[in-house]
């Protein structure tokens, strides 16, 4: 199966990247993965990887060759091919490109079907990948975005949870890509790589997105601000020698002594993180399932080490 999916894509790359129209003959003396078939064998493997592709919704074309029309090649117009323009900034594209091109699932190009199509690589561009197995976060991408282009409602689950979206955009952030939208409980925000099982509603045009919607001021907030999370406000109180540090990064004044601050989180994992990075210098006075989780943390913390 693995050689299959390589062949497809290595295909459909080879489309995409031909200024002009190319044989089923330069398919079979180019294209990884056909070149030691007989005759018959590879016109039937051709014949079957473009349905693949067809049904996948790439638009393979068949051209004449010359004005007789007697030899035909076969091309994808990438502007054709490619989604809507999301939006995305010069460094999410960069940060697109370079994830796409990083990650290898089996030995796949995990992502860059998702990358050619939403036009992420400039023609000519090597696209060779460059670094070892990051996961399957790549190859959710092009769904997403799919999505948030179309309007379309998605289903998935998220720490095992089922969730339902409006998704309105998506941003790079800290090494990881998020998703941001509309959900029963207001606007949310969920880590690309935690997310499984996606389904994108049929309908397009299910929602709109509010125009006063910015992606760029949501991610701004601190880590732990923004998340899934049912919200709640910590109590946390910090050691004179840290109370400079997290006054600096909550946007208090500095104190002159310990530090008690109310902390609003809505990504639990992120703020425990970000308490645990204090050591003993700072404690979460309540509520008490915060408290909780910290305690959990540490101890499987400390069990790892033995």
């Amino acid at each position: 199966m693995q050689s299959v999916v390589e062949r497809v894509l290595n295909l459909l790359i080879y489309l995409l990247e031909s200024p002009t129209p190319v044989t089923a003959e330069d398919v079979r003396h180019t294209v990884a993965g056909y070149g030691d078939q007989g005759d018959d064998a590879f016109h039937r493997m051709f014949e079957r990887d473009k349905d693949v592709l067809r049904r996948l919704g790439v638009p393979i074309k068949r051209e004449a060759l010359d004005a007789w029309e007697i030899d035909y090649g076969y091309t994808v117009d990438p502007d054709e091919y490619a989604v809507p323009d999301p939006g995305l900034s010069q460094e999410e594209r960069v940060a697109l490109s370079v994830a796409a091109r990083m990650v290898r699932l089996g030995g796949s190009h995990a992502g860059l079907d998702a990358l050619l199509k939403l036009g992420g690589i400039e023609r000519g561009v090597g696209i060779e990948p460059l670094g070892a197995d990051l996961g399957a976060e790549a190859e959710s991408l092009g769904s997403l975005f799919g999505a948030i282009t179309e309007h379309r409602a998605i289903n998935f689950k998220y720490r095992g949870k089922p969730r339902e979206l409006n998704p309105y955009g998506m941003a790079h952030r800290r090494g990881h890509w998020y998703l941001l939208g509309a959900g029963r409980d207001g606007e949310r925000l969920y880590r690309v790589d935690r997310i499984d099982d996606i389904e994108v509603d049929e309908d397009a045009d299910t929602f709109l997105r509010p125009r006063d919607f910015d992606v760029k001021s949501i991610m701004d907030v601190q880590p732990w601000e923004a998340g899934s999370d049912p919200q709640v406000e910590a109590e946390v109180r910090f050691d004179a020698e840290v109370a400079w540090w997290a006054a600096r990064t909550l946007g208090l004044p500095e104190p002159t002594g310990e530090l008690v601050a109310n902390v609003p989180v809505a990504n639990r994992d992120a703020f425990i993180g970000w308490i645990l990075s204090f050591g003993d210098a700072a404690e979460v006075l309540g509520p008490l399932e915060v408290r909780e989780a910290i305690r959990v943390n540490v101890q499987a913390a400390v069990a790892a080490l033995k």
